[in-house]
């Protein structure tokens, strides 16, 4: 949790670096401002040398400041609800059961303007995921059920297209890599609104 606060504090103060940085902004570009959006495509996840893959959603506030007409850069805050589970038999029998859930995100956003209506970007940044372990047990061997909230780096890109001053469409791929040794990766399309 510290690493989250540490984030969003360092997010914080980009966004209000990138908010004085674009008032000299003269490109004619939507890409500025606080934006919210939803996001829905394929999540795939990764445990136990096996994966499972499923269709999944989510969406990701966040903020965009312009520098010297090209760059846009802010941070941006995510939730994604994936359901991927993966069955493996244990070592002396029973199964064992390894689910995601909610993924919860925050990075630092950096892109180029191709164009004032096209943003190619990258991210980068901390995940926490939701996590349950079930082992089914045996006649000899106890089973046992956790929950757990494991925490993880992300990184990724995407492209944005701006329908109208408000208004956007997206693509984006992600990858999640997690502290136990699971991972996550998701390939969406996005459909924003910015204020």
């Amino acid at each position: 949790m510290r690493i989250l606060s540490v984030v969003a504090l360092a997010a914080a103060g980009l966004a209000a670096t990138s908010a004085s940085a674009q008032t000299s902004d003269g490109n004619g570009s939507s890409f500025r401002g606080f934006r919210a959006e939803v996001q829905a495509g394929g999540d795939r996840f990764q445990s136990q040398g096996k994966n499972d893959q499923n269709f999944a959603f989510g969406g990701a506030v966040g903020f965009d400041g312009i520098i010297k007409d090209k760059f846009v850069i802010g941070p941006e805050f995510s939730y994604w609800r994936g359901r991927g589970t993966n069955v493996s038999a244990g070592i002396n029998g029973g199964t064992i059961d390894h689910k995601s859930f909610n993924e919860l995100g925050a990075g630092i956003r950096a892109g180029y303007l191709v164009n004032p209506k096209v943003l190619v970007y990258g991210i980068g940044g901390y995940v926490s995921d939701e996590q349950r372990k079930a082992y089914s047990g045996t006649a000899t061997e106890a089973g046992f059920y956790d929950h757990v909230h494991t925490d993880g780096y992300q990184v990724g890109a995407g492209a944005e297209y701006s329908l109208t001053e408000r208004f956007y469409v997206g693509a984006g791929y992600r990858y999640a890599n997690y502290a136990d040794h699971t991972s996550r990766q998701r390939l969406f399309a996005s459909a924003g609104v910015r204020f």
